[in-house]
């Protein structure tokens, strides 16, 4: 094992980058210990079982997503920020397709609350959108508005899903347009 040199972190990096390979629902701990030249048991002494590896890629994509947003994001409101923050998603989406797929996988309450990256990525959320004045419960309902469309859109364009001929680019842009003008007329609550 201290052949290897084997840490808790390696071995969720590596795992991170099988699943961008492979897929994250074809991520494994044998392909993994393969992937080092060891035996299964070898990395059960740093993850408990294969859950524990893939709450552990999560996190760490959902940290890597964060991270990624709050660079592109920084410095910029309303309309600026929510196309940055929008480019960010889709990039990370699209060049991480394995940690991508772990970051939305539901994981246990427990994990989550203990996870700085998952708050973080909320709060990067709602900072972006209170430049609409969105209050809660809207921050919620917008936030899902817009996670669903960006997640929906980099799915079917990391699926081939868009056969037509106009530049997948071109449509996204007018998709952030058209998303801009729904948050800045965002209908009252009765």
């Amino acid at each position: 094992m201290a052949r290897a040199g084997l840490t808790a972190e390696r071995v969720t990096r590596a795992a991170a980058e099988m699943a961008d390979a492979v897929g994250f629902e074809n991520l494994t701990v044998s392909a993994l210990a393969r992937s080092f030249g060891v035996k299964d048991a070898s990395l059960y002494s740093h993850v408990r079982n294969l859950q524990d590896l893939r709450e552990r890629v999560a996190l760490l994509a959902a940290g890597e997503l964060a991270d990624h947003i709050a660079a592109a994001v920084a410095g910029r409101a309303g309309k600026e920020a929510m196309t940055a923050f929008a480019d960010a998603y889709r990039e990370y989406a699209l060049a991480h397709p394995g940690r991508y797929a772990a970051t939305q996988v539901r994981l246990d309450p427990a994990v989550v609350a203990g996870s700085a990256a998952y708050a973080r990525n909320i709060e990067l959320t709602h900072a972006m959108l209170r430049a609409y004045r969105l209050e809660e419960p809207d921050l919620t309902d917008a936030g899902r508005l817009l996670r669903s469309t960006f997640h929906g859109y980099v799915v079917l364009e990391a699926n081939g899903g868009f056969g037509h001929s106009r530049d997948v680019r071109a449509s996204w842009e007018r998709a952030l347009d058209a998303l801009h003008v729904l948050l800045e007329s965002w209908p009252a609550r009765p």
